[in-house]
């Protein structure tokens, strides 16, 4: 592809920040928690009331491992859909926060298509010339729950 110039420049920065949020989807939705926890080699995932749940790619993959549900095909069986991004950088270009809006979806053998959870999702990220565009920290905060017993291992609580 074409080079990109500059990564600060805004539009760039905002491609690189959206390709990130939404390969998470699309890592999750694959059941590749080896691969979501990659982009939080140098980032942190924090609970609703921000508490941190996990630092690094190796505690954020167990955290994968251990709450989220693998079918026959090796995946969650849901769909990630992320929206309502607004971006917020820093005077100098070089972090940026994120809030969107997440929607999941999800159908099984007896379970009809669904939205099983919705919410918000807080994101900051930062630019290194080593690292790229990269995230820093993940806030979940859920909003709205449904049946989410073909999803995690665990009850949500405070949803």
């Amino acid at each position: 592809g074409i080079p990109m110039s500059n990564p600060l420049d805004p539009a760039n920065a905002r491609t690189a920040i959206e390709n990130l949020m939404f390969t998470y989807a699309e890592r999750i939705d694959a059941g590749d928690f080896k691969g979501l926890a990659k982009l939080f080699e140098k980032a942190r995932i924090i609970g609703p009331k921000g508490d941190v749940q996990g630092t690094g790619s190796a505690e954020v993959e167990k955290i994968y491992q251990r709450s989220t549900q693998v079918f026959e095909d090796g995946t969650p069986m849901t769909q990630h859909v992320t929206t309502n991004l607004i971006l917020e950088f820093a005077k100098d270009g070089r972090s940026c926060n994120v809030r969107s809006r997440f929607t999941v979806v999800q159908a099984v053998d007896g379970f009809g298509l669904q939205p099983i959870i919705t919410g918000y999702y807080e994101d900051k990220f930062a630019y290194t010339e080593a690292d790229g565009w990269h995230f820093t920290e993940r806030r979940m905060k859920p909003k709205l729950a449904g049946n989410l017993t073909r999803h995690l291992k665990y009850e949500l609580k405070d949803a």
